[in-house]
């Protein structure tokens, strides 16, 4: 449907002003049709920079705005899409109106009347598009919020769900390396669960983590992990998860030895995974991290805990 929608926009830029103006309006029609219809033909205007050459990219951005709270689901995806398309159509005027754009993906994330997440993944889709545009001072004040908020959907049995959760927070990641602290637990608690999805079933979930894990290296405080996420975990490069996550434990309990607990706690939950992949994983992660723990350290390994472990 965004075929003829592509078309008018690039051959009838003089005409399009009197069609926008006949066509807002019917953003509130009683008729659902109507108003999804309106929505997809005003999205894909701006994913086209003729929205700039006739001065209509803030009325639309307006009006698709107003949508969020539509009874419709369609068209709020639809609505949430086009604000994403802005990244294509008009990347000059990201920041100007960065502070509106992130209002409306966060909403959508946390629309409750969204059983499916339909509107939670585009939200994710269309914010990954919009962070390449804005700075750190732009998204600050939301960072902790949207990482805290998409981090269920990396275990999501929807690999798009997954794909796309992982993909933002490694975009999100960026605005971490000036001030550590806001974003670097984020990292911490999320980074088990990365590790291990690079064995997921799904390639498309495998890439984005890898993609996620290049980004949160810096943001470590170890050298080491850096080096070995971005010259390994090229995406076009296979790895030898046995041999990969054998030096990720040995970096990880000479930089951070004081999180073991922790990272074993976290492999713990992931030997209940749907996916056996994942599991093997955690088993393989946990033998890995208690090989390399120092002497004291070991001694808060609870070996009852581990034995026990229900597959």
């Amino acid at each position: 449907c965004c075929v003829p929608h592509r078309a008018m926009a690039q051959l009838c830029g003089p005409r399009l002003p009197p069609i926008i103006r006949s066509l807002i309006p019917a953003l509130g029609s009683v008729f659902e049709c109507q108003r999804v219809t309106s929505t997809a033909f005003l999205a894909e205007l701006l994913n086209h920079n003729v929205v700039n050459d006739l001065i209509l990219l803030e009325p639309l951005l307006d009006a698709l705005t107003a949508l969020e709270k539509d009874s419709s689901l369609l068209v709020r995806v639809l609505a949430l899409r086009g604000l994403g398309n802005v990244a294509s159509g008009s990347p000059e005027k990201i920041r100007r109106h960065g502070s509106q754009l992130l209002a409306s993906m966060v909403n959508g994330m946390d629309d409750k009347d969204d059983p499916n997440n339909l509107l939670a993944l585009e939200a994710m889709s269309s914010l990954s598009k919009i962070l390449h545009h804005l700075e750190e001072r732009d998204v600050q004040s939301m960072l902790l919020h949207i990482a805290i908020r998409i981090r269920p959907f990396f275990d999501s049995e929807h690999p798009d769900l997954r794909r796309s959760s992982i993909i933002l927070f490694g975009n999100l990641s960026r605005f971490s390396r000036s001030d550590s602290e806001v974003f670097s637990e984020q990292i911490l608690n999320g980074l088990v669960t990365l590790l291990l999805h690079l064995q997921d079933p799904e390639p498309g979930v495998v890439k984005a983590c890898k993609f996620a894990l290049r980004m949160c290296g810096p943001s470590l405080g170890c050298e080491e992990l850096r080096e070995m996420f971005g010259n390994h975990l090229r995406e076009e490069r296979g790895i030898h998860y046995g041999e990969f996550i054998n030096d990720v434990c040995k970096f990880l309990m000479r930089s951070h030895p004081t999180l073991l607990s922790r990272l074993i706690s976290t492999n713990l939950f992931y030997f209940k995974s749907p996916w056996r992949e994942l599991r093997a994983a955690a088993a393989m992660f946990i033998g890995f991290l208690v090989l390399h723990v120092d002497e004291e350290q070991g001694q808060q390994v609870d070996l009852d805990q581990l034995i026990s472990g229900k597959w």
